[in-house]
């Protein structure tokens, strides 16, 4: 990847990149930013054999969303051990508890991606890291694209929110209206 792309791919992902208070942070991903992260897997490994690059392939392709869709990949931003230690076990199943919340104060709940949601979560303790995907029909798509909209967290150990720009309500209804 070209450095004038990279530095392109990280002006897009400030566009796209929420933080919901002081741990949570959701990235939406678009055929872009999947693109990128697997250019930079495929540099870090230097070599890759075409049936690993197909592996990467397969593994986020699900992470491109379809028109009426927005997929964001959540980080639980956890620096210290002792962070974690407490963090993590308290968040079991925050992946299903992020919500687009629209200025008439309908909901588009988080849909956890099923691909990987078998490695990433068990009964008492979460991963740092979870891949979600949210379904608008054609009206909630013209309620967001209104603006007004916020992303919340509703999960009992962790309630926040967070009202989106209107850049970045712009660029996400480039994926919406896909």
């Amino acid at each position: 990847m070209r450095a004038e792309s990279r530095a392109e791919v990280i002006e897009l992902k400030k566009l796209r990149r929420i933080s919901l208070g002081p741990v949570v942070t959701l990235m939406f991903e678009n055929r872009v930013t999947m693109r990128s992260q697997i250019h930079e897997m495929i540099r870090a490994e230097k070599v890759m054999r075409d049936e690993q690059v197909m592996e990467e392939l397969h593994a986020y392709n699900p992470l491109i969303p379809e028109a009426g869709q927005l997929s964001a990949t959540l980080f639980i931003e956890l620096v210290t051990e002792d962070e974690m230690r407490e963090w993590l076990p308290k968040l079991v199943n925050i992946e299903s508890s992020i919500v687009v919340r629209l200025s008439d104060g309908s909901e588009v709940r988080s849909i956890t991606e099923e691909a990987h949601a078998e490695q990433l979560t068990r009964d008492y303790v979460t991963a740092a890291v979870h891949y979600v995907r949210f379904e608008f029909t054609p009206e909630q798509v013209e309620k967001f694209a209104a603006g007004g909209a916020q992303i919340a967290c509703d999960h009992p150990a962790y309630q926040q929110s967070v009202s989106l720009q209107s850049s970045t309500v712009t660029e996400l209804l480039n994926d919406l209206r896909a």
